[in-house]
């Protein structure tokens, strides 16, 4: 049987050897370089995409300074609002097309001032036959 002292040499002696090979094992770092990174390449700018013409104006005059009640009266409550500083869009949402209400005024005295639907009109930002369907569609349901 080992002597327990002498296991303990035996082990020291080993773990020094160990940490010996360890330490001759070891690299040296890389040297630190300094880079630049490269400057962007300027592209070619794409090209241009042409804005489309505004539709014609011409307001629908059954909607045109119409109280926000009425239009609730005609077409039902919107899929959609949203408030835009002093204006206020509602948006119908229709089999075929959709419509766009904008009111503005003073709060609580705010009117239709523009109407709009997708598909546009022929002749109008807004399509007659749109809103004769949205209007078809509240009386149906």
């Amino acid at each position: 049987m080992v002597h327990p002292l002498a296991m303990m040499r035996r082990l020291t002696a080993l773990g020094l050897v160990l940490l010996l090979a360890a330490c001759a094992q070891a690299q040296k770092p890389a040297p630190v370089t300094a880079s630049v990174a490269p400057r962007p390449v300027p592209r070619a700018p794409g090209p241009a995409v042409p804005i489309p013409p505004t539709p014609p104006r011409g307001e629908p005059a059954d909607f045109l300074n119409l109280p926000p009640a009425n239009v609730r009266a005609m077409l039902g409550q919107p899929q959609f609002s949203r408030q835009d500083g002093a204006t206020e869009m509602w948006r119908y949402d229709g089999a075929q097309c959709r419509a766009f209400v904008f009111f503005q005024g003073a709060k609580g005295s705010e009117t239709v001032r523009h109407v709009e639907t997708l598909p546009a009109g022929p002749t109008s930002a807004a399509d007659p036959l749109c809103l004769s369907a949205l209007r078809g569609a509240r009386r149906a349901s």
